[in-house]
This record gives C-alpha cells, structure tokens and sequence, in this order.
C-alpha cells in the first residue's frame, strides 16, 4: 500500500488500476471506506462502523424515471412496487416473510437517476439477507397476476396528488424548471403506466438493470471482504452497463406556471440555479442556504412569517448532482398574503447576493454549528451512511467520509460565502403556484 494511504482516514480505492490490493489494506483504523468494483463491473463501497450493531444498504440501478421510454413514464414506479412483490423461487408472500423473519426494513425509492433498493437489517444477518436482496435486482418475478393491482396502486399515488397541493407545486416546478427527461416525476404520469404492457415490464428491466452503472454501499456492522466475496458468487454472470443519459438545458421552459384552485391556500414554489458537486461553490451554497432556512433564526422565517406573518410554512432547499445544482424555496399562505409572501421571497433570495444583504458572522456561524449537527446525526445511522456513500459515488466517483466533509466545512470562513454569493449566478429562475389566481412576478424569471 502507498504511504499516502496510511494513518489516512479518507475513501479506500481498491478499483482495478489503482495498485491497492484488499489484502495490504490497513485495518487499524475501524471506519474506513473501501472502494471496489466487482467482476460484473458493478461498484461496492463498504464503511465499517464501529460501536453500531445494525448494517445499511443501499444500492443504485441505473433504472430511474429519466431512464423510462418516452411513452412509458411511470414504468420506474411500476418496477418500485414489483421488485418488492416475490423474487426468485419465491413469491410475493414468502419473499416478504423471509425478509421480515430476518428483520430487514426495506424500501424501493424511485430517484431521477436510479431506481433504489433500501434496505436496514442486522450486521449478523447482512450474510442471510444478500440472496434475497440480490434476487430483487437480478431475479425479480413479475407475476403477471401482481402486474394490475401495481399498476393501480401506481395511478392512485397520481390521483392523490390532487389532494395534496404542496407536493404537487413541486411537481410543477421540476417538470418546468429543468429539461427533459430529468424534469420528471417519481411517480409518471397515467398515459405512460396505463400504456405498459407485462412483456415489457420484464424485457425492459433487464435492458435497464444493469451493473455497469450500479452501485452499493454498506455502512455499519459489515467485513467489507466478506460481504464482497459473498456478493462476487450472488453477481457471478451478470454483466452489461446502464443506458447513458442526455439532456440540453436550453430546452427547459423555466419562467412562471400557474394552475389554478378554487382553495383557501396558496402554494408557491420557486428554482434557481447552483453548483455542481464537484465546484468549490457547493459548500459556500450551503452555508447560504442555511442562512436562508436554518431554522427559526433564518431569514425566510424571520422575514416571512415572525415579522410579516405572511405563511404558515417557509422554507429553502440545495440539492446537487454531478453536474448541476438547484435550490428550491417554498411558501404555504393563503389566497390575501400569496403575493407579499411571494415578493418577500424572492427579495431574500436576491438580498443575499448583495453588499447590504451579505452574510454576518454571526448568521455564518449559527449555520456552520447546524450543518455539523446535522452531519454528525446522520452519522449515527448505518441507513443514512449507506444512501449518502451511494449519493456522493454518483455525484463524485467516490464516497466522503465524515471526517472529510467536517474538515471541509471547518475550512470554511464568511469571506468565502460572500465572495461566493456575489460571483453566483442565479440562472434563469422558474416559479410555480397553485391558488385561485395567478400572481404578479416582479423580477424576470
């Protein structure tokens, strides 16, 4: 092994290529992460977590809704609920009882990118609950039985939306904001999963799932060589890579989008532009965003509901990928506040790139203390460990330990984020909103 790597707390690279042998790796350290790619092309990151008991994880297959045919959006939430209903030799009802008989808490998640399987067991029983994890991605069954009340389920969880307005702005705002096929919703659309078919459920599937461009993380109680000898037999023979995605950014509409309800609240969503992962940017945006929603010492709660008493619910969010960022900003009101809620708003969000708005040391430090205690509680949790070494793989090519990302944070001063504010660009910024009538908006969008 490379001096460099000793006594380091950082990501092990065991990738072909690197010169890293798993059998020269230091183990005095217990919190390690170990990088490797299996035989069938698949990438396997491995954080060892001492002092936990429970083991996370969480794996990518490149099948998400922006994967899904043109005319059949929404097949990604179809494979959601069938990966769960039988695997293998088994059915829905046995694959199910196995899975519970070992205490595996387990979910599906639909992302943009990648359909997801979740799942939360103990480390003692990671070794009996692979094959039966592994069998969901590479054996699920499809029984044609299960196939409509699937596709209900999934034209319900569109139906539903219509009571819920609050999610169904943020909707809008996606399919309005950024281009196809990665403005679309988890849950498709009734056109795309009415027109599904059986056969293609499953002859799509295996066109999608693919190693090449999957990827699993295991946090917690977990021997990292163990788990990947044992995932090297379970994965033997399968092989291809995932369908690569293409997008122009200049086809996103952006601007204003209202739809109108005869209601009593108001539901206003608004998108601008942010770093990357990758750019220096990202960690200065949090902090700003931060400074924005920490909270209720942040400014959209202090400026929008304490003073003014504009909302009942306020807040700001940065979300990164690998090669774009976003920030979203939310306001519940009602119909007489919606559009002072609306230019408070979008006042704060501009103030902040200003020299009268710019960020005090006090309101930077409130924000670095959060941020750090936030880390350090998803820390405790092999779960939220396992997604965020598959989010950081996707977004990085590697995962980040926590130590990294405190030191990352700890380096940070005041002067970085306001220099960083004032050389940002917005972009051009897309608002939605949902209430009897359209609002008026003041700055070009």
């Amino acid at each position: 092994m490379s001096g460099a790597r000793q006594g380091s707390r950082g990501p092990i690279d065991c990738r072909p290529g690197t010169g890293i042998s798993p059998a020269g790796m230091e183990r005095n350290l217990m919190d390690r992460i170990v990088t490797r790619t299996l035989s069938c092309g698949m990438a396997l990151l491995v954080e060892r977590m001492s002092g936990v008991k429970s083991v996370g994880l969480a794996w990518n297959v490149p099948a998400g809704s922006a994967h899904d045919p043109a005319d059949r959006v929404g097949i990604s939430a179809m494979w959601a609920e069938l990966l769960l209903r039988g695997a293998g030799e088994l059915d829905s009802r046995a694959h199910a009882d196995a899975l519970d008989k070992l205490g595996v808490s387990r979910g599906t998640p639909v992302e943009t990118f990648a359909l997801g399987v979740s799942a939360t067991l103990l480390g003692s029983r990671l070794a009996d609950a692979l094959p039966l994890i592994v069998d969901m991605v590479r054996r699920p069954r499809m029984d044609e039985r299960q196939i409509e009340p699937v596709r209900d389920l999934c034209l319900q969880a569109i139906e539903s939306l219509k009571d819920d307005p609050q999610e169904r702005v943020q909707v809008m705002l996606k399919e309005r904001h950024a281009p196809a096929p990665i403005n679309r919703s988890s849950l498709g659309t009734v056109e795309g999963i009415s027109a599904v078919k059986a056969d293609e459920l499953r002859e799509l599937w295996e066109a999608r799932a693919k190693p090449g461009g999957s990827v699993m993380a295991l946090a917690g109680d977990v021997d990292a060589d163990a788990a990947a000898k044992q995932l090297e037999r379970l994965l033997a023979g399968w092989s291809g890579a995932g369908e690569r995605l293409t997008w122009d950014e200049g086809t996103a509409p952006r601007g204003y989008v209202h739809e109108t309800d005869q209601t009593n609240q108001v539901h206003i969503a608004v998108a601008h532009d942010g770093p990357a992962e990758k750019d220096e940017g990202s960690w200065p945006e949090r902090v700003a965003t931060a400074v924005l929603s920490g909270g209720m010492s942040g400014r959209l709660f202090t400026e929008v509901r304490e003073k003014r008493g504009l909302c009942y619910s306020v807040y700001a969010s940065y979300g990164t990928d690998a090669t774009f960022g976003r920030t979203v900003a939310y306001v519940g009101t009602t119909p007489e506040r919606a559009q002072e809620s609306l230019d408070v708003l979008m006042g704060e969000i501009m103030r902040l790139r200003t020299e009268e708005g710019r960020v005090t040391p006090e309101e930077f430090q409130r924000a670095v203390v959060g941020m750090k205690s936030k880390l350090v509680t998803s820390g405790e949790s092999s779960g939220a460990r396992a997604a965020a070494l598959v989010r950081d793989y996707h977004r990085l090519g590697r995962g980040r330990s926590l130590e990294e990302m405190t030191a990352r944070i700890d380096a940070l001063k005041v002067e970085d984020v306001n220099r960083h504010l004032r050389g940002s660009s917005l972009g051009r910024m897309t608002i939605a909103t949902i209430g009897p009538q359209a609002l008026k908006v003041k700055r070009e969008t």
